[in-house]
C-alpha cells in the first residue's frame, strides 16, 4: 500500500519537473533526471518486494 502512494507520488514528481514553463526551461532536465532515479530505485524495490 505505502509502495503503491510513494510510486503515484514519484510519477507526479516527475511530471511536474518537465521543463515547460518559461521559469524552469533553464533548469534543463536536471530536476526530471533526479526524479527518474528516484523512481526506478522505487520500482526495483517494490518488485524485489522491500516496500
Amino acid at each position: 500500500m505505502l509502495g503503491t502512494i510513494l510510486l503515484i507520488v514519484l510519477i507526479l514528481l516527475l511530471l511536474g519537473a518537465l521543463p515547460t514553463w518559461p521559469h524552469s526551461r533553464s533548469w534543463g532536465y536536471a530536476p526530471t533526471g533526479g526524479i527518474g532515479v528516484v523512481l526506478i530505485v522505487v520500482i526495483v524495490l517494490l518488485v524485489a518486494g522491500v516496500i
